[in-house]
């Protein structure tokens, strides 16, 4: 089971990938994020920095890779479909690439989880859509 998200952001992909590899910052998604609490004492680049999203949501990166300009993360709890009772091994996969025709950035959100109990596709995806849309909006 998964969910699979797309964008293309009007910047350069170093750019974007400086904003999104920081797990502590997402200023970026103004709207989207209202608050976002680092738990811990590791840096937002460090394997296994912690944080709070809206309250809700808690994420643990399990990944950085500067050279690939990918990031992979777990959803260990939150609302709803994503409590930590209703879903397992949920995991998330962001990832930017260079449009080199158009010095754009090409982003993919993807995310997978191994069980659930209730629809986290539909739950999520409007999640993703609305992060992607927020990251346009930003270097718009």
């Amino acid at each position: 089971m998964s969910c699979y998200n797309t964008c293309v952001v009007n910047a350069p992909v170093d750019k974007v990938w400086l904003a999104l590899r920081n797990f502590h910052d997402m200023s970026w998604a103004a709207g989207v994020i209202n608050d976002l609490k680092p738990l811990g004492k590791r840096a937002g680049d460090q394997v296994g920095a912690q944080r709070v999203l809206n309250g809700v949501f808690h994420e643990t990166l399990h990944a950085l890779d500067d050279l690939n300009r990918e990031i992979r993360y777990s959803i260990d709890d939150g609302p709803d479909v994503l409590a930590k009772d209703r879903v397992q091994g949920y995991v998330g996969h962001v990832r930017v690439s260079q449009i080199t025709t158009t010095n754009q950035t090409f982003v993919e959100w993807k995310s997978s989880w191994q069980e659930a109990n209730g629809d986290v596709h539909a739950f999520c995806t409007p999640i993703y859509v609305a992060l992607l849309g927020a990251l346009v909006k930003h270097y718009a």
